[in-house]
């Protein structure tokens, strides 16, 4: 368990180009790495946009009224992609983060679904989407949970610092809090819990909250061989027969780490890892000469669990930060959400192939 994503979290800058055709964002450097990411974005009918709107607010009360029977995916799109998320969730298909804002995880989710039922390929959530997921089950988007000591006991970590020196100065790294335990406990973010759940305090055993329904959704199914998608960073998680069982979005290497190419195998499954780090990796942005030793936890550097790979210090792995995955890259390894992470270990046996592909393969294996 010696490699890890370092995660870069993007902010909307305004940078008008004269063709009128795109829009430079800088990103600004989380984390361990002191560089910049640049994403470029391209604007419909050559017009410029200075920064993106923000997604409509999303309540309980909009997520119900996303009804099947009519066109809700055109009248109300937060609420409806938000219960298409909890229904490609349910399907093993993850959006990453349950939050209902189209986003680029979302539209994986959508095409890997589109081509698992034989429709269109568009990453849209189109009329015909829309209608086959609402076909997949009849149970509801939200539930209501009461919260439980165990969600409140702790103990929490409100401070972890991001240099690995300040780490492995922790006894442990446990949640921050416990929003962002219940955050992943639903596959969602700390914002959207809060959203639910307005004037709610989420640190009481007993109280109600609203949640999406994702907790025990998703089916069981072994997976015999993955499929690390290199370019559209995406994991394709197979069965005996090849069969798609999962699929999760993923950080997948960097252009100084790249993750290798070939075919490795799962060695072990260690849940809940204490990271050890050798400078001899040299990650960049790591400037101790020691090696270190960071404690378990869901905010560890590689999350709840590390699925070890016959290629040395290779692995998949979690993360702290599951809005980032996709969006950031990693130092060789690949990175998911600390959930689909974990979904991934209990399906996959020690010896299951891990194939590794590049642009060609990608395209053919589709």
């Amino acid at each position: 368990m010696t490699y890890f994503g370092s995660p870069a979290k993007l902010f909307a800058r305004r940078q008008i180009i004269e063709s009128g055709e795109a829009i430079v964002r800088t990103s600004r450097a989380l984390h361990i790495f002191g560089v910049a990411a640049l994403a470029l974005a391209v604007v419909d009918g050559g017009s410029v946009h200075a920064r993106r709107a923000p997604p409509p607010s999303l309540s309980a009360a909009a997520v119900d009224h996303a009804a099947c029977s009519d066109a809700t995916w055109v009248k109300m799109p937060r609420a409806a992609m938000f219960k298409a998320e909890v229904l490609l969730d349910r399907l093993h298909i993850s959006p990453g983060i349950v939050d209902g804002k189209a986003g680029e995880n979302a539209g994986k989710a959508i095409v890997a679904f589109q081509r698992s039922r034989g429709l269109a390929v568009s990453g849209k959530l189109d009329q015909a989407t829309w209608d086959k997921l609402c076909e997949s089950t009849s149970a509801p988007v939200l539930i209501a949970y009461s919260i439980t000591d165990d969600d409140v006991r702790g103990p929490f970590v409100p401070k972890i610092p991001r240099d690995f020196e300040g780490m492995a100065r922790l006894h442990g790294l446990g949640y921050r809090s416990a929003a962002q335990l219940l955050a992943e406990k639903f596959h969602t973010s700390e914002e959207l819990i809060k959203l639910l759940n307005p004037g709610k305090t989420l640190d009481g055993a007993g109280t109600v909250i609203t949640a999406p329904n994702v907790a025990d959704g998703r089916p069981d199914g072994q997976v015999f061989r993955i499929e690390v998608d290199k370019p559209a960073k995406v994991i394709r998680a197979l069965g005996r027969s090849d069969e798609l069982v999962a699929f999760y979005p993923a950080s997948v290497g960097s252009r100084e780490k790249p993750a290798p190419s070939g075919t490795y195998g799962v060695r072990r499954v260690v849940e809940n890892p204490t990271y050890h780090y050798d400078p001899r990796f040299q990650f960049k942005g790591v400037r101790t000469q020691r090696k270190l030793t960071i404690a378990p936890g869901p905010n560890n550097p590689v999350g709840l669990v590390w699925i070890d790979l016959t290629k040395a210090s290779y692995g998949i792995h979690g993360t702290p930060r599951p809005e980032e995955i996709g969006k950031t890259q990693s130092h060789g390894c690949i990175r998911l959400t600390n959930w689909d992470a974990l979904d991934l270990a209990k399906r996959v046996r020690k010896g299951a192939p891990v194939a590794f592909l590049d642009e060609t393969q990608a395209v053919s294996s589709q």
